[in-house]
């Protein structure tokens, strides 16, 4: 468990009642990494989101190694050499793995520590169930997720007609 305090100081949780934020405080927990460490990968279910309290976190997706060739066998059973590519970085007050409060609950990309991280770790499965109870407080969630995902494609545009111009 989190303290309220620590939860109440993040934008993202602004307009939540004292009781919605009591109870993020219960199913969450703080947790550090190391950098270079992954939080999870592109695919796995997700068993929580994320809030930046230090550090930078880069999303990632995986691509195959340039110039090397794989068996048929090795395509088949995905074992390929890959690279990571940071397709962007959050930050202090930032909230990545908004896909375990989104059936079917993976990720759709990774998520590593680019420096040490300091992090608040959310039980998604367990407020997916709270949702089910109280609805205003999945919707209030919900629309929070949705402003994330909306700038993060906003930002992808952004850049991707940055890589395009170069």
């Amino acid at each position: 468990m989190v303290s309220t305090e620590l939860l109440r100081r993040y934008p993202f949780f602004s307009g939540l009642s004292r009781d919605h934020i009591n109870t993020l405080a219960k199913i969450s927990d703080e947790l550090s990494l190391e950098a270079d460490q992954y939080f999870f990968h592109e695919e796995e279910v997700l068993n929580h989101f994320y809030l930046i309290v230090e550090g930078a976190v880069g999303i990632i997706f995986k691509l195959p190694e340039r110039d090397v060739k794989h068996s048929i066998s090795e395509q088949f059973a995905r074992d390929i050499k890959t690279r990571d590519l940071v397709l962007s970085t959050v930050g202090s007050g930032d909230v990545f793995g908004w896909s375990g409060l989104i059936p079917p609950y993976k990720a759709t990309a990774g998520a590593k520590a680019i420096t040490p991280c300091r992090v608040i770790a959310i039980g998604s499965q367990e407020l997916v169930g709270i949702f089910e109870e109280d609805y205003q407080f999945g919707y209030l969630m919900t629309q929070k997720a949705a402003q994330v995902i909306r700038d993060r494609l906003r930002d992808l545009r952004i850049e991707s007609l940055a890589f395009i111009a170069e």
